[in-house]
């Protein structure tokens, strides 16, 4: 894992007082930075155009454009016609907190239109703090980010102009330089697979997950199919009726007696009834939420629950805080702030753990939040999020705890996105849970 800090201001004063470095020195840093990606990757004499604005982004800039003349054809004002190997933007980077003007959005739009390598200094101009982003925002890349990563480079919007990132020192190791941070950002090495090591254990050792199946039967099938797969040593479906399911997967009327995990709500529908529901969820065993169960009745009152994962899309966020009475806002003004509305429901609730889907999903946890910013364009196809589901619903079966199950089934239905080899339109659920297999 690695932290993300919403502003670095104050790191940068650490480091000045305690490690005795200067502005000056730390601005040399980070255009050396700079200076090496384009050294390794581009020939002597490529056409380097640095775009530069006024203040400490425009001032690394213009170290940056020092350290490369006389090996490279630098300039510090465009021409029109771009024709440049290299565009580095130093326009604002993070210190940016205003609109864009007119003048700079045209400035950017014929950047962006360039057939170049382009590199953002810091932050692509255009990317705010909080992640939102100027429709004219710089299309980086590579963003050569300074001491340490930003909360705000990992908004879903971030994700369409940031490239790859690439953190340059300031004068002092990024380990001494960095603060304890609430905010992390998931590592592929941070999975945990739930591996099998007792050889003397039994299908009971693994747990049983339960799954209550509504009108849309095949939610439920694509949950359970994934909650086998991912290491339940048994998975129910929970019917009114009987109904042809595979036979891998188990079918009863009542929750079995040894259920240890249930997940509700893919396809849920209006099967059951709400004495139904009632008694089906009168115990405490932990619980996976998703989709129709945020627009029961009963949703406020399962939030009270000790052991609880949510996992809604944007609009389903919307619809729990507005019953949650922490905010009535639509999907777009949620998107605009989606890290501070998450804090917000993560410290009215504390004992839930909140699972926002998006392009870069976010896992809260009262006080901690991560990012798993390692899920691709094939995830976005219906059935996927009842993949997620039942990964983790398979892990809270096996004892994880509610958060640990969040982030490793997270990891892993990502890193089975990533694995999928055929082009990226053509994922389907039962795809990604056989790519799974194989991590």
């Amino acid at each position: 894992m690695q932290n993300l800090y919403t502003e670095t201001a104050s790191l940068d004063q650490r480091a000045v007082a305690e490690f005795g470095l200067t502005e000056a020195l730390m601005m040399e840093h980070a255009a050396m930075g700079m200076e090496r990606i384009i050294r390794n990757r581009f020939p002597r004499d490529s056409m380097v155009l640095i775009v530069c604005g006024q203040g400490n982004n425009g001032a690394d800039g213009r170290i940056l454009a020092r350290l490369l003349e006389g090996d490279y054809n630098v300039s510090t004002k465009h021409n029109i016609h771009l024709h440049y190997d290299v565009i580095v933007d130093a326009l604002f980077g993070s210190g940016l907190n205003r609109p864009l003007d007119s003048l700079t959005q045209e400035l950017l739009n014929c950047l962006n239109s360039a057939d170049a390598f382009r590199i953002a200094c810091d932050v692509p101009t255009g990317l705010y703090a909080n992640g939102t982003l100027d429709p004219y925002a710089f299309k980086a890349n590579v963003t050569v980010t300074m001491g340490t990563l930003k909360l705000g480079m990992f908004s879903d919007a971030a994700k369409e102009v940031i490239g790859e990132i690439i953190i340059t020192d300031l004068g002092v190791s990024r380990v001494r330089y960095e603060i304890p941070s609430s905010w992390q950002l998931l590592d592929p090495s941070d999975l945990q697979l739930p591996h099998r090591h007792d050889f003397s254990s039994h299908k009971g050792s693994y747990g049983h997950l339960s799954l209550i199946c509504g009108e849309k039967i095949g939610a439920s099938v694509i949950a359970g199919s994934a909650g086998l797969r991912f290491g339940a040593g048994l998975v129910s479906l929970i019917t009114c009726e009987n109904i042809v399911i595979p036979h891998e997967l188990m079918q009863s009327h009542s929750l079995p007696a040894s259920t240890t995990a249930i997940a509700l709500g893919m396809g849920l529908g209006t099967e059951f009834c709400d004495q139904e529901l009632t008694q089906l969820l009168n115990n405490h065993h932990p619980l996976v939420l998703d989709a129709d169960i945020f627009y029961h009745p009963m949703f406020s009152n399962l939030l009270n629950r000790s052991q609880i994962v949510l996992t809604p899309h944007p609009k389903e966020f919307t619809q729990i805080l507005r019953i949650c009475g922490i905010a009535d806002i639509d999907v777009a003004t949620l998107q605009k702030d989606r890290f501070a509305y998450t804090e917000r429901f993560c410290t009215a609730y504390p004992n839930a753990v909140l699972v926002l889907k998006g392009a870069n999903v976010i896992i809260g946890h009262s006080d901690h939040f991560f990012i798993n910013p390692h899920g691709t364009v094939a995830l976005a196809k219906g059935g996927s999020g009842d993949v997620l589901s039942g990964l983790i619903g398979a892990l809270l079966a096996q004892g994880y705890t509610p958060l640990n199950a969040a982030i490793h089934a997270s990891l892993a239905h990502t890193a089975g996105a990533q694995k999928f080899e055929k082009n990226n339109y053509a994922l389907t659920p039962f795809d990604l849970i056989e790519s799974i297999t194989t991590l």
